[in-house]
């Protein structure tokens, strides 16, 4: 099924989508990838806010490439989400709604999502520059020096993806397998 949904987004609108839907995305996101991921954790460790209100939003597995000229962005394809798999149940317990990229997750993310009412999409890998388009603005909001892994809030419009785990229990890379095994 296609859907068109505003981002951020509530339990609701998580709880209406399934693992195989495709879905546009607009609306503001924040990428976040494995050096943000760990300072975000220390910030918590030490009883700090994160650089974003964290509710409802989605992070987006992502470091861009240079922008050309005329350009908002480079290059905007997802990362391996599994390296932030150790980070992604306690956001998602803090009230994240969802993640942005590529891969499989772990048994502890999928049961993460499934408890706070969350939802994994995967973005198309290698597919970056075309993804890029549908970027209409990035800001660095955080961490700086960390280049392109920075924090940034991008806002979106009609940016394509794939439901893979589902707020349901549902993980379309484990049930797109069996099928193909029948």
């Amino acid at each position: 099924m296609e859907k068109h949904i505003q981002v951020p987004f509530d339990k609701a609108t998580a709880d209406s989508l399934y693992a195989g839907d495709y879905v546009y995305l607009t609306g503001t996101v924040y990428t976040a990838r494995d050096a943000a991921h760990k300072r975000m954790q220390d910030a918590l460790d030490r009883g700090e806010e994160l650089p974003f209100d964290i509710k409802g939003n989605l992070i987006y597995y992502m470091g861009p490439s240079p922008a050309r000229d005329g350009r908002v962005i480079g290059s905007s394809g997802p990362t391996t989400a599994s390296r932030m798999d150790k980070y992604a149940p306690a956001l998602l317990n803090l009230g994240l709604r969802g993640m942005i990229g590529k891969g499989k997750r772990t048994n502890a993310v999928l049961k993460a999502i499934v408890e706070n009412h969350g939802v994994y999409f995967a973005a198309v890998g290698g597919a970056g520059a075309i993804l890029s388009k549908c970027i209409q603005s990035s800001e660095t909001i955080a961490y700086e020096d960390l280049g392109t892994e920075a924090i940034r809030r991008l806002e979106i419009c009609d940016f394509p993806v794939i439901v893979i785990a589902d707020s349901h229990g549902n993980d379309l890379y484990k049930t797109a397998a069996d099928q193909y095994k029948k």
